[in-house]
């Protein structure tokens, strides 16, 4: 089969010399054609998807989400409702009341609460010396939690913003993440750096940053990224009990998404994936706030006969090879959906992984959906464009699956 080139809006990819003839299982017949997607949102060679751009590009993917996918599946379950920032300060209470050695800093983190309310209410519960206001130096109070977590404590920084975070890069990659090793093990270092970040609502391009890539090359730090109010809370809690230097990634418009979570105490791993949606036609791996695109896209897959599996991986660093390799195997398609910036990001990173420890299980080359390599529009109509939409995400399936 020739070349096939997907054109995204906001991800670009290629399919070279696909052949699909050993495929090891039955999928539907579809008709074997080029495709592509056009700057405007259509498609051509047989797809017809409205030049309205409300139908063929929905950025309300997340809010869709909340009342379909999370309140429906949940109103039946016991426990309690929270949105996402309630859950991961529930997560922090709670870990700050078993613990006396877990303490708070960053800007605005006190008596304001936080920028997103993330710490509301602690300064007053705990006091300003563990709940402690900082200047607008990211350096400085970052350096400070790194030496207050090689003294004992496990201190939680907070990033107002992940893009500010960039202010104190040599902070985190010289001394986070080397010192257990150059001090030869004579020092841990117990710390979570955490904030908001990714494509917001017209936020501009510095306040718009995805700094995974920036930090996944780091050595001795771990990275996770949550997506809900469940895992939001367990995430939270697994890496402030963790020994290890934890940089806790959460979306800024997923902040207000509402789930129901247990009343017992759990704690999630900091090391696996999460299968969202079990299938058998193709792996759909992605994270964060991608997660919703792409469920909104399962659905409109599962109407043309496709059977997605999607896998939240949650674990940006390092990657749950068992549970990727075990879908892989299963499926023998992947499609990596991110907001990550394609040069360079997550995707590329999980793709070579894939490529090294399961190359004989694929059937086609690994297909890999990203943010352009552009800084983020202010304009929300380029924004927009910018980032991998749900049609993208059906179209790529449909061309991986043919």
């Amino acid at each position: 089969m020739a070349a096939t080139i997907l054109h995204g809006v906001g991800a670009t990819t290629a399919l070279s010399s696909i052949n699909y003839n050993n495929s090891r299982r039955s999928l539907p017949e579809r008709k074997r054609t080029s495709l592509v997607i056009q700057c405007d949102g259509s498609l051509s060679s047989g797809l017809n998807i409205s030049n309205n751009r409300g139908a063929k590009l929905s950025t309300n993917a997340v809010a869709q989400s909340k009342q379909e996918n999370v309140t429906a599946s949940t109103t039946s379950k016991p426990g309690h409702e929270l949105l996402l920032f309630e859950a991961l300060r529930e997560g922090l209470e709670e870990e700050m009341e078993r613990d006396p050695h877990v303490c708070v800093m960053g800007e605005d983190v006190g008596h304001y609460g936080g920028s997103y309310k993330v710490t509301k209410g602690l300064a007053d519960k705990y006091g300003d010396l563990r709940v402690l206001d900082t200047p607008i130096a990211e350096n400085s109070f970052t350096g400070m939690g790194i030496g207050a977590a090689m003294t004992g404590l496990r201190p939680i920084v907070e990033g107002m913003n992940m893009g500010f975070l960039l202010l104190a890069f040599n902070q985190i990659s010289n001394n986070c993440g080397m010192l257990h090793y150059t001090s030869g093990g004579q020092f841990k270092i117990p710390i979570v750096i955490r904030g908001p970040g990714g494509v917001g609502r017209q936020l501009g391009a510095e306040h718009s940053q995805r700094l995974e890539s920036y930090f996944q090359s780091i050595p001795g730090i771990q990275m996770v990224a949550c997506s809900t109010p469940y895992n939001a809370k367990g995430l939270m809690k697994a890496a402030i009990r963790s020994d290890n230097p934890v940089i806790l990634f959460e979306h800024v418009l997923l902040y207000n998404l509402k789930e129901r979570i247990p009343d017992e105490e759990y704690v999630l791993s900091l090391e696996e994936a999460e299968k969202v949606r079990p299938g058998k036609h193709v792996t759909v791996l992605t994270y964060s706030r991608m997660r919703y695109h792409v469920m909104q896209a399962a659905k409109t897959l599962v109407n043309k006969g496709y059977d997605p599996e999607v896998i939240d991986i949650r674990s940006l660093k390092p990657f749950d090879l068992h549970t990727i390799g075990n879908s892989v195997k299963k499926t023998h398609r992947v499609l990596i959906v991110e907001e990550c910036m394609r040069t360079g990001g997550i995707g590329a990173s999980l793709t070579a992984s894939i490529n090294e420890h399961f190359h004989d299980y694929l059937d086609a080359p690994i297909v890999c959906l990203s943010s352009q390599d552009v800084p983020t529009p202010y304009a929300g109509v380029l924004e927009e464009w910018t980032v991998v939409q749900p049609a993208q995400i059906v179209a790529a399936v449909e061309q991986l699956c043919q």
